[in-house]
């Protein structure tokens, strides 16, 4: 039920074979029938990979480093403290409820 189901290899289309068929045949007609000069071909543009290159001088590689330090530090020092005031807080209740139970047991016998 939860396997998957894959179609059968030969009605799977392959690298070399396409659902869509090329369109042969057509020829369209000229725009115009006058006769202009071409252009010569514009020049095209230096290939642009579309992400900025970041360079890191090694003064900026150890400010990021202690930066990086840094924030781990404070926020491993913020966990820790917070983990500290959980246990506190159980530990005192704890205490409380052993101090209650102990009064009410010793109301109750006498």
């Amino acid at each position: 039920m939860f396997t998957p189901k894959y179609p059968t290899p030969d009605t799977a289309p392959t690298a070399d074979t396409s659902l869509v068929q090329p369109l042969t045949g057509l020829v369209h007609p000229p725009a115009c029938t006058c006769h202009h000069t071409t252009a010569p071909a514009p020049v095209p543009a230096p290939a642009s990979t579309g992400r900025p290159s970041i360079q890191l001088t090694p003064g900026a590689l150890i400010v990021a480093a202690a930066g990086g330090t840094g924030m781990v530090l404070v926020i491993g020092t913020v966990l820790v403290s917070m983990l500290l005031a959980t246990a506190i807080t159980a530990a005192s209740v704890a205490i409380c409820a052993v101090v209650l139970r102990s009064l009410l047991n010793h109301h109750q016998g006498r």
